[in-house]
């Protein structure tokens, strides 16, 4: 802002500066040319010899100053003197202001002009003034004379510059509004950035909740728009991150227990004692395992490559899966339609989704009970199922199990497994910009299906 204001002072400035220049050189041209045409004049007057007293010839040079001199019209900075050899014979009426008799300084300056034969015309400054002068020498026969006819520049010159002066005032004070006025405007449209630089601050782990205030509907009103955004995303980043810590915690904290409460328990003399510790043990790392597993995963999912979109053939994929989750298990297995069409998606991550609701209806289902895949085309989305008859969910529950480590009571039933697989799942189909909808009937069975967008790469 600041910058902007120097530059338009230093444009006044220069401005003015060339002003004065140009205008004082004007002044002094115009003077000199003003000087030309009197000199012009008088030669011209003094050729013709007519003296008007008598209409007869000039008869010496004292006659031919008179008669110009009384011609002359003289403005307020001029002033005119009549020389007869080096003596002044003659001088301007009473009312003209310029009285170039009074300043010897010029009358001394001029004197070997006044003498000579050259007409001159020629600046002479002295304390008084700064004067531009016309010498003009006459001769009639024997007799010498000269005129002389000076202009006060300093009239003229005093007139610009009280005018530049004025010019000056003017522009300071024009240059203080504009810097009031910038002032007030860049504090008005860099207040955005200020609160973004305040909301940047204030920002961190203890406090998430600080947004930027949106004024307007310019660009700076668009960037808030956009940071309150990324506040968005990583108070929800962040959040998700303590509560999987959180949770990571307690799902921990149980096996670490039942571990080392066995181990201070084992008597290291009986090998029945020591061997069922051990296989509790290990089942409890493998447990823990599983876990991890299933964490990096989702930490995987936080990444920008955790999918790679690619065209994808979905009725290729369909029976791709199907075949794939036949092996899970020996049991009753049906594929209900495949969908014809291509669509943008990560075949690879795809596959896993679809696997891990396969692997869930065998988890929460009865050994021989059937289990049905299946793909087709609704609207502008493609659904990709897996239906079982299994133990199903209480209406109550669908939204439990799709939390981290969330499970449902499953009536005494021993069911391994992190509690993370939904998650995982529902990750996917969210980075590929879908939903994951549950239906189920407690005692009945599930539907989970993955709805995506149907997308070109």
């Amino acid at each position: 802002m600041w910058t902007m204001v120097l530059l338009a002072g230093v444009a006044l400035a220069a401005s003015g500066a060339v002003v004065t220049v140009l205008q004082e050189h004007n002044i002094r041209a115009n003077a000199t040319e003003q000087l030309q045409r009197i000199l012009n004049q008088f030669r011209s007057q003094a050729a013709s010899g007519i003296y008007p007293a008598t209409g007869e010839q000039f008869m010496d040079s004292s006659q031919a100053l008179e008669t110009f001199l009384s011609r002359s019209i003289m403005g307020e900075a001029e002033g005119e003197l009549g020389f007869v050899g080096t003596t002044i014979a003659w001088v301007a009426s009473p009312d003209v202001e310029l009285r170039p008799e009074d300043d010897q300084e010029l009358l001394a300056a001029v004197a070997s002009y006044v003498s000579g034969n050259t007409a001159i015309i020629e600046p002479i400054r002295t304390r008084n003034a700064e004067y531009i002068v016309l010498v003009a020498p006459i001769s009639v026969g024997a007799d010498h004379g000269a005129l002389l006819h000076v202009i006060d520049l300093g009239v003229s010159l005093r007139e610009f510059r009280n005018t530049m002066l004025l010019y000056g005032v003017t522009a300071f004070i024009t240059l203080a509004l504009i810097a009031v006025l910038a002032w007030l405007a860049a504090d008005r449209l860099l207040r955005p950035i200020e609160d973004l630089r305040k909301a940047a601050q204030s920002i961190d782990e203890r406090d998430l909740k600080t947004r930027v205030p949106v004024r307007g509907r310019d660009d700076l009103a668009a960037l808030a728009v956009t940071m309150n955004r990324m506040l968005d995303r990583i108070e929800s980043s962040v959040e998700g991150q303590r509560e999987l810590l959180d949770d990571v915690g307690h799902e921990l904290r149980t096996p670490i227990t039942v571990v080392r409460g066995h181990l201070e328990l084992v008597d290291p003399h009986d090998e029945e004692d020591v061997r069922q510790t051990r296989a509790l043990v290990l089942d409890e790392l493998d447990r823990m395992g599983v876990l991890v597993n299933d964490l990096l995963e989702l930490a995987r999912a936080s990444t920008t490559d955790f999918v790679q979109m690619v065209p994808c053939r979905i009725a290729e994929l369909t029976e791709q899966v199907f075949e794939k989750a036949r092996a899970l298990e020996e049991r009753p297995w049906s594929l209900e339609s495949t969908a014809d069409i291509e669509t943008s998606a990560d075949p690879i991550r795809i596959t896993q989704a679809w696997l891990q609701l396969a692997a869930n209806a065998v988890k929460y289902s009865d050994p021989g009970s059937p289990v049905a895949l299946g793909s087709a085309v609704h609207g502008n989305k493609v659904h990709l199922w897996v239906r079982d008859q299994g133990i199903g969910i209480a209406p109550q529950d669908i939204e439990r199990v799709r939390q981290r480590f969330g499970r449902i009571d499953t009536a005494g039933r021993t069911v391994p497994g992190s509690g993370l697989g939904l998650s995982i799942v529902e990750t996917i189909v969210t980075a590929h910009g879908g939903s994951l909808d549950i239906e189920s009937t407690l005692g009945e069975g599930s539907l989970f299906t993955l709805r995506l967008p149907i997308t070109t790469v």
